[in-house]
């Protein structure tokens, strides 16, 4: 195996990887943007008030997207396990 193919492999999983946590972390950027904006407005400082939204947003988007992220990651997967005979120079 050569550095190119260890290095597109190396990019692979890193875009795979952002691309399957994106969805997450942008529900959770916007619920504690949401609620940041409500605190100060309403002038309540609870720390545990962002607790239960971003949970609840994460589960909902967990529900709704769960199935093709798991899809994603498994295609990127086989498509690995493909390519084990080529990178061992088989």
């Amino acid at each position: 195996m050569n550095e190119a193919r260890l290095m597109d492999i190396a990019a692979g999983a890193m875009t795979m990887t952002a691309e399957l946590a994106l969805p997450i972390l942008l529900t959770s950027l916007v619920i504690g943007l949401v609620v940041s904006l409500f605190q100060s407005v309403t002038q309540i400082q609870e720390v545990t008030l962002t607790f239960v939204p971003k949970l609840a947003g994460i589960a909902l988007v967990l529900l709704i997207a769960g199935h093709w992220m798991l899809g994603q990651f498994t295609a990127y997967v086989q498509q690995l396990f493909g390519q084990v005979s080529s990178l061992l120079g088989n």
